[in-house]
């Protein structure tokens, strides 16, 4: 299966257009969006509706008219999405127009696609997409997903005990992993892929962790070995590490988080995992 994958688009208008030219021109077999989709900066709730419906839904509808539907959307939110909004991304699912795939499994070309948008907690207030990673811990200078801001209400005993480990355990069930692409919001911890500039800084005299990824999803690839997984979320990590792809066993997995004005788009067939390349594509 010959796929695209993008990342961390943050509601660039610019970034979007070309993408979907770029879509329309190469007609890949799947598109991945793996989160952080909507505008950074807050904006009208009716405006950020109508940004969802023209930038994102309108395209993809009109693509799907144009190739006779041959190509799927696969979808999932970042930590940067507010999560009222999510339900909008839902209902396009059952229209049937794109998959909006957290914590769910869909078949697709004799293989299959899982995503999960949760991250470990950041410095960041809102909270919507962050879970503990694998305990009750929180890095220095992290902010508890107890506290902070949530655009949705959510049960205290969800907050407090859920985890990004007990999640990614329930959705390695779903499906045979050495068959699976897994879209991540979050890279998996002391990657090439989870790398902050966070070097030398301090909180109170305690270092950050220059990692930033999580754990759970970390030890799920070693344990699991799926077929390939799919990242975004540390925008500077391929900047500083000068690496986009890494290999964990037999596992491929590729960030498309990017720092720079330009549309990072990375490539892909599923049979020829090592032949991926990824292009920093001018939109001005």
């Amino acid at each position: 299966m010959k796929g695209i994958f993008v990342s961390d688009i943050h509601g660039n208008i610019p970034r979007f257009q070309r993408l979907f030219q770029i879509i329309r021109h190469e007609t890949p077999e799947a598109v991945f969006f793996g989160g952080d989709l909507l505008p950074i900066h807050p904006i009208k709730h009716n405006s950020m509706e109508e940004f969802i419906e023209t930038t994102i839904f309108s395209e993809i509808k009109d693509i799907l008219n144009d190739f006779d539907n041959k190509i799927r959307f696969f979808i999932i939110l970042g930590n940067d999405d507010p999560r009222m909004y999510e339900q909008l991304f839902i209902d396009a699912d059952k229209s049937g127009f794109l998959n909006y795939i957290h914590q769910k499994t869909i078949s697709y070309k004799k293989i299959y696609v899982t995503g999960y948008s949760f991250i470990p907690p950041t410095p960041f207030q809102l909270k919507d997409w962050e879970r503990y990673d694998v305990s009750q811990y929180v890095d220095v200078g992290a902010v508890s997903p107890e506290l902070g801001i949530r655009t949705i209400d959510v049960p205290l005993d969800e907050i407090k005990y859920s985890t990004i480990a007990e999640d990614v355990e329930k959705i390695s069930k779903q499906s045979p992993s050495e068959k699976t692409i897994y879209l991540f919001h979050s890279p998996p911890y002391h990657s090439c892929l989870d790398r902050a500039d966070l070097a030398g800084k301090k909180v109170d005299h305690a270092p950050m962790d220059v990692h930033v990824g999580s754990i759970a999803i970390q030890r799920f690839i070693t344990t699991h070995q799926p077929l390939l997984t799919l990242h975004g979320h540390v925008h500077e990590s391929a900047r500083i590490t000068g690496v986009w792809k890494e290999k964990i066993g037999s596992t491929y997995s590729f960030t498309a988080a990017h720092d720079g004005p330009e549309l990072a788009i990375v490539r892909f067939d599923t049979d020829y995992l090592e032949n991926a390349i990824r292009e920093l594509i001018s939109v001005s």
